[in-house]
């Protein structure tokens, strides 16, 4: 057993008992009260779900294990002469709930690198589509064809001790996440390059690697991707891709068929493609005002436009935060350390000027602000990827690493399969007319 795995179960035991504990002496103890909009407007609000890895608060933004985007950035290890955190890092602080150190970091890279094959038969099974096939579609694809590698489920056939459900878990999260790189740069090299793939590279970190194999050596590129796939990896339990993935876990599906679900999830325009929409509307918008770069007036006029039409300006507005998502704000200081007069860069700071104030002026949104996918398309633009359909496996990438390791909690903690009761409309109306009782254990 490597000294991570051992760390994690010492500290998965001690989590155990304080869980027990908890729910031994305040199990009835209540946390919330649901009302029947909650129940009807995408439960907002409620709290039902444990997810040890990350909290979101509504004005502070998200922390990884009470560490702040900042912190992380300051604290975190990075590549000898890179500024950006390397996303091993953020794995092992949310796995372990501890910082790593340098050699904890290197454990982890040449762990992934080991563990990195990824069988032709996944490739075959993503060669059989069609080349119009989404990007999303064909990484799920790599996915689910790569399920036959499943340690859990192999184990779980032969009959395993429940004991040791979160050990086969662990294994596959750590197979899982040292292959997704390569499954999604071969989508990527088959669709927009010819089929020309490149081999990994067994010496670069995790997320540089995942650059050179989409065709990206540029030193600035993989510092982008350390930043990406650091910024990406978790917002709390209750995001869809999060709790898609833990849903399915629930029924102990493995890793592999879990983790599938989660990118279903992340693949619809109200999750992880908003960011591709972030980049066609912008582009959409310089289009149409003729190119180059519009003046606030323009921009101001081109947004209520928008909103006339019925339509959102994506990017702006989150389900939990009500300010500007600190996502944001570290590609925004990405961008005016490497790329200040990149021209698409300056028209994101231009709309963020902008929206906010149209926004609240209009009372369209709670919260006016920009989320994470407000500006992570034109720095990738900057860097010559300009495939913005792709840009939702970029993020699946990485949020492969908060869902998974959640996912090695949710079984070293014994979590039991998720099933909340559900009533009809026709109960509610009797509910609210006195005719029926609230529904009690």
């Amino acid at each position: 057993m490597g000294y991570i795995k051992e760390k994690f179960k010492v500290k998965a035991e001690e989590l155990g008992l304080e869980v027990k504990e908890l729910i031994k002496n305040h199990g009835s103890r209540k946390i919330d009260e649901v009302t029947i909009g909650q129940v009807y407007q995408g439960m907002r609000g409620i709290t039902g779900l444990v997810s040890e890895t990350s909290l979101l608060d509504a004005n502070e933004g998200i922390r990884f294990r009470g560490y702040s985007i900042p912190e992380l950035r300051e604290h975190l290890p990075k590549t000898q002469g890179g500024a950006e955190p390397l996303p091993e890092g953020l794995f092992y602080l949310m796995l372990i709930g501890e910082l790593p150190t340098e050699a904890d970091v290197q454990y982890l890279s040449g762990m992934w690198a080991r563990r990195s094959h990824v069988p032709n038969y996944v490739f075959d099974a993503i060669e059989a589509l069609p080349i119009s096939t989404h990007p999303m579609t064909m990484f799920n694809v790599g996915i689910m064809a790569l399920q036959t590698e499943s340690v859990f489920a192999k184990a779980y056939a032969e009959g395993m001790s429940k004991k040791d459900y979160w050990s086969y878990m662990y294994e596959d999260t750590m197979n899982l996440i040292a292959r997704l790189p390569h499954i999604a740069a071969y989508v990527y090299r088959r669709k927009y390059k010819g089929g020309h793939h490149i081999q990994p590279n067994g010496m670069l970190d995790w997320a540089a690697n995942f650059a050179h194999m989409l065709g990206y050596d540029d030193d600035g590129f993989k510092e982008l991707m350390r930043l990406y796939m650091t910024i990406h990896a978790d917002h709390e339990g209750g995001n869809v891709s999060a709790h898609t993935t833990h849903l399915v876990g629930s029924a102990l599906s493995d890793a592999y068929l879990a983790f599938a679900a989660g990118m279903n999830g992340l693949a619809g325009p109200l999750h992880g493609l908003a960011n591709q929409e972030v980049i066609k509307w912008i582009l959409n918008m310089r289009e149409e005002l003729g190119g180059g770069i519009p003046t606030k007036a323009q921009i101001e006029q081109y947004v209520r436009k928008t909103l006339s039409e019925g339509k959102v300006v994506p990017g702006y507005g989150h389900a939990v935060l009500r300010k500007t998502d600190p996502r944001f704000t570290a590609q925004m200081e990405f961008a005016k350390k490497h790329l200040q007069n990149d021209e698409l860069v300056r028209i994101v700071w231009m709309v963020y000027d902008t929206v906010p104030g149209i926004l609240q002026e209009l009372g369209k949104v709670k919260n006016p602000w920009p989320n994470v996918d407000a500006h992570s398309g034109a720095l990738l633009v900057h860097y010559g990827f300009v495939e913005y359909e792709f840009y939702t496996v970029l993020f699946g990438v990485s949020r492969a690493l908060g869902v998974l390791a959640s996912l090695c909690w949710d079984r070293a903690l014994a979590l039991p399969i998720e099933r909340p009761k559900s009533v009809t409309t026709e109960w509610m109306k009797l509910f609210v007319e006195g005719k029926l009782e609230a529904i009690a254990d």
